[in-house]
């Protein structure tokens, strides 16, 4: 009885303990299979890219090798595209005075965009990083300064110069630029970075849908947002820059900008530079400005002679003729007096009532 009593008990545990170990390797094996899969899931699954990053008020991306030392010497120089297409001259222009190192883009909104183009279509620099601002804070990170510091050439890309006025005016970044152009290293920008590199800027505050036909309407109105005290490019602190110029018929506008900045300034001394889209104004250390196009778009140079005519709140502006040259890609122009060699055209206009009226080409 004892016996079989022995033998029947004996039957469980042996049942139970080949279960146990029955399932201790089965647990076992679960176990080094998961192990398995993890490695092979970190070997196989794509890592965060170490060449983008979300930050604090900005976003951050890069390409090519940051450490590799710039192929040659920088020269001071200025890039001013008028929007569109990208004259390809002229950005090679500006990688060459950048010593082909590294470009530094800085925008609000978009993303790689101007990188790749400076890495892959334009080619010859070591490297290009990117910083797209959304919030005022990152124009004091340090981390953002040390990028522009150490950049070999800054391009400001375009979108809606409101948001760079908002987001860099008074701030250590936009000292950090004047600091770059003064280390003698070449700077850049299109359409709404064109708008803020001179010494006054339409800053866009009205939402930029300001045409001409408004802003001969009433020149004192507070649709023209104009800023001033905000960049200092040598050069460009008597003008006032535009974009997009022949397409979008942004001359009546420019001529209201420099009628307005003359009497808030008390100023004869300002002038209006528009460009046309797929097409740029290079000046480099001189003074000297070049004109690069890819469809024979041309630079506008407006100066008025005098004073305005009418010019009162709420009142169409009226002034009498105001010369405008056009240079061409033959054309060349000295920024310290503004003369102007080889001019594709001169033109002179009056504004009467608000209306922009060509009178016959300036003697």
């Amino acid at each position: 009885m004892a016996t079989s009593s022995i033998a029947r008990s004996a039957q469980p545990r042996w049942v139970h303990a080949a279960f146990k170990r029955a399932m201790a390797k089965a647990l076992l094996f679960a176990l080094l299979a998961g192990i398995g899969s993890a490695v092979c899931a970190r070997e196989t699954a794509p890592a965060p890219s170490a060449a983008s990053a979300q930050r604090e008020g900005y976003r951050y991306y890069q390409i090519g090798d940051l450490s590799a030392p710039r192929p040659a010497s920088t020269q001071a120089g200025m890039m001013l595209v008028g929007g569109g297409d990208w004259p390809r001259e002229a950005f090679e222009w500006m990688i060459q005075r950048a010593g082909h190192g590294r470009i530094v883009i800085l925008r609000a909104s978009g993303s790689v965009e101007a990188q790749n183009e400076f890495f892959h279509d334009i080619g010859g620099i070591t490297a290009a990083q990117t910083l797209v601002f959304d919030d005022r804070r990152a124009a004091s990170d340090p981390r953002v300064l040390a990028i522009v510091r150490e950049a070999d050439g800054i391009f400001i890309a375009g979108g809606d110069q409101s948001n760079y006025v908002r987001f860099w005016k008074g701030t250590p970044l936009a000292r950090a630029l004047d600091a770059h152009v003064r280390a003698g290293k070449p700077i850049g920008g299109t359409s709404a970075g064109l708008a803020i590199l001179g010494g006054y800027s339409y800053g866009a505050m009205d939402g930029g849908s300001l045409v001409s036909q408004t802003a001969l309407h009433d020149p004192t109105g507070p649709q023209l947002t104009l800023v001033d005290d905000f960049l200092h490019m040598p050069y460009l602190q008597q003008v006032i820059t535009d974009s997009h110029f022949g397409k979008r018929e942004r001359l009546g506008r420019l001529i209201a900008f420099v009628a307005r900045l003359s009497n808030e300034h008390a100023r004869d001394d300002l002038v209006g530079l528009g460009v046309d889209e797929y097409t740029a104004l290079c000046i480099d250390a001189r003074g000297h400005g070049t004109v690069f196009s890819g469809n024979g778009g041309h630079v506008w140079l407006v100066r008025p002679r005098r004073s305005a005519k009418v010019y009162a709140p709420g009142q169409p502006l009226s002034i009498r003729e105001v010369p405008v040259i056009g240079l061409g890609t033959g054309s060349r122009l000295r920024l310290r007096d503004f003369k102007v060699e080889q001019p594709a055209f001169r033109e002179l206009y009056d504004v009467e009532s608000g209306q922009l009226i060509r009178r016959e080409p300036a003697a």
